[in-house]
């Protein structure tokens, strides 16, 4: 490659652990294997030669600075932006061929511009809303059919298993499930947005920022959540800027000549995949 190109390159340390094995845990997360893969939009390349293979369970770090493409990266393995070299396939679905079919197996948590949390709406607000879209796109015909006492009940075990998973204590909030997200603190965001995520049960999550604005104690505790939610069957990828050493870490880094900024990469990125998810 050339000395402009940004790289990405798995780092040895933390995959011997069994979030980075291809053995994996999960019943029905789903493998991701990456050769070569890459992106460039209308100012460069945002990634790179990226090969990586993560097995059902993993939890996969995509470390790095701000602006080397990390959030890219993260929105075309979920089937958001579409890559123009290489080759990559999420639970056997091949990518870029088959983008639809990943985003109906993979979701994602907050992500700046794509998919974000409305500060003016309560947790219960949010809830209910994905709740609802839940029944609407993935629900049967038999399943829309059935009587609304069944249907609120099945909504209502939904919400309870992602909080649960999520870790998020609606009790434990200023105003329990009445709270503004604006009020949240940055931790408790993050689950509710992975809560918001899980309740899709996707075999594969994708997370942004994980450890963006986290003291030590919530990065933490935001770490030891995601380890949870792997080691119970959903393959998790997370942007951070420093991976936990247990985690499989990719690491993206910026051209050795001409360094990136994050508006060079990641707002450009970001209304590609708004455009992607909107057509989805």
């Amino acid at each position: 490659m050339g000395s402009e190109d940004l790289t990405t390159r798995p780092s040895s340390e933390g995959a011997g652990g069994k979030s980075g094995t291809s053995d994996g845990p999960a019943a029905h997360g789903a493998e991701v294997v990456v050769e070569g893969l890459g992106l460039k939009g209308p100012r460069g390349w945002a990634f790179r030669d990226v090969s990586f293979r993560a097995g059902a369970g993993s939890l996969v770090a995509l470390e790095g600075p701000s602006g080397t493409g990390r959030t890219c990266l993260l929105l075309a393995l979920t089937g958001r932006m579409k890559t123009g070299e290489g080759h990559a396939e999420v639970g056997g679905l091949p990518l870029p061929r088959r983008m639809a079919a990943v985003r109906r197996v993979a979701a994602l948590g907050q992500v700046p511009g794509v998919s974000e949390l409305d500060p003016s709406l309560t947790v219960a607000e949010h809830l209910r809303e994905r709740a609802l879209l839940q029944r609407r796109f993935d629900g049967s015909v038999r399943a829309l059919l059935r009587r609304p006492g069944s249907r609120a009940a099945e909504a209502r075990t939904r919400i309870d298993e992602a909080l649960t998973a999520a870790g998020l204590d609606l009790a434990a909030l200023p105003k329990g499930e009445r709270t503004s997200v604006r009020d949240l603190e940055r931790l408790e965001a993050l689950r509710l947005s992975i809560a918001l995520a899980l309740m899709g049960r996707p075999r594969l999550l994708g997370v942004d920022d994980t450890d963006l604005k986290l003291s030590d104690a919530d990065r933490a505790d935001a770490w030891a959540l995601l380890r949870s939610v792997a080691a119970a069957g959903t393959t998790v990828l997370a942007v951070c800027s420093e991976a936990p050493a247990d985690a499989l870490r990719i690491t993206t880094t910026g051209p050795r000549d001409e360094p990136a900024t994050e508006d060079d990469i990641t707002e450009e990125g970001a209304d590609d995949a708004l455009a992607e998810t909107g057509r989805a």
